[in-house]
């Protein structure tokens, strides 16, 4: 059975919380982009990916 995407939640060098999300082959396919003070403040932004995610849409520039 192939490995499912997951979030990883993980303290930076500066004391920063961030997330990224890795596919099931790896690769990192998102990120915080920015720090968080609370390790709440980033499980909060990873629950509004997942929310928000799924009705995306893709815009070509």
């Amino acid at each position: 059975m192939a490995a499912q995407p997951v979030f990883e939640l993980y303290e930076d060098r500066g004391s920063e919380w961030r997330w990224r999300l890795v596919a099931a082959n790896g690769n990192i396919v998102a990120d915080s982009a920015e720090g968080y003070v609370s390790k709440q403040g980033a499980k909060r932004g990873i629950e509004c990916v997942k929310r928000i995610a799924p009705d995306a849409d893709v815009e070509e520039h």
